[in-house]
């Protein structure tokens, strides 16, 4: 298996493949939330209506909170670097009851149809797949968001057609509270079903979940640093590469094609 971790996306050469660079038998898993769609605009509205909510529901007791808003970028890092959403609760100026009215506010509205239009694919996100699927490698998104969603989303940007299957969860806010177990129990189901050569197959994802999982079905993966972990945080769990986004990951496996598929 390989171990290395390759650099990220500004210091690799980007330069399209050859035709005899990939194989059909290649199978690529995919998160959708991170390599494909950007949330972060997404859970800041949830941060920020959760905090309107919470200070609502106790100024009708007659308390007024003391919030301190952080900005995206303070609220993104605190993601990225994994902070627990009561240390976020904390230093927004929450304490005790307030924070697990806040918490309770955000799995609740984290998935409400009127926040979803604020995801965005990522930049290339098309282009990568599309060539993926070109190669003849088998597409397959796993992902711990409902399934209706998912397909809806990549049905918006003409992507869930080049999926050979889309699988998701019936749990609202499984994404959100990114659920390990739960990941690895679908992408093992998936991969059965398929009958998977784990010689010739690919986990790609942004977090913890999404490395453990492939790494538990000893399939390799490569954790990209675009979605909600940091590039400290996801080397703690030693994914095979680290890269920067999904164009460099497909970049990097078309080149790989004849070296990873025996």
């Amino acid at each position: 298996m390989l171990t290395a971790v390759a650099p990220d996306s500004e210091n690799l050469q980007y330069q399209l493949p050859s035709e005899a660079d990939s194989s059909p038998r290649m199978t690529v898993f995919c998160d959708l939330d991170g390599p494909i769609v950007d949330v972060s605009d997404r859970y800041y509205a949830t941060y920020q209506q959760g905090l309107a909510d919470t200070q609502a529901a106790f100024r009708t007791r007659g308390i007024n909170l003391n919030l301190q808003i952080l900005s995206k970028q303070q609220f993104w890092q605190m993601k990225q670097n994994r902070v627990p959403d009561t240390e976020i609760a904390k230093s927004s100026g929450l304490s005790g009851e307030e924070i697990h009215v806040f918490l309770g506010c955000v799995s609740r509205i984290v998935n409400q149809p009127d926040l979803l239009h604020l995801d965005r694919i990522q930049p290339g996100v098309q282009w990568a797949i599309g060539l993926l699927h070109s190669r003849g490698v088998r597409l397959i998104l796993v992902t711990l968001r409902p399934r209706n969603q998912a397909v809806q989303l990549l049905q918006n940007y003409g992507l869930a057609r080049l999926f050979t299957s889309i699988r998701g969860t019936q749990m609202p806010d499984a994404a959100y509270h990114n659920y390990t177990a739960l990941k690895t129990e679908l992408l093992a189901e998936v991969a059965e079903e398929f009958e998977s050569s784990l010689g010739s197959a690919w986990m790609i994802g942004d977090t913890e979940a999404d490395i453990l999982a492939g790494q538990a079905l000893g399939i390799p993966t490569i954790a990209v640093t675009c979605g909600i972990r940091s590039r400290h945080q996801l080397q703690k769990h030693q994914p095979n590469f680290i890269l920067s986004d999904l164009i460099i990951a497909v970049h990097h496996l078309l080149g790989l094609g004849q070296q990873v598929i025996l």
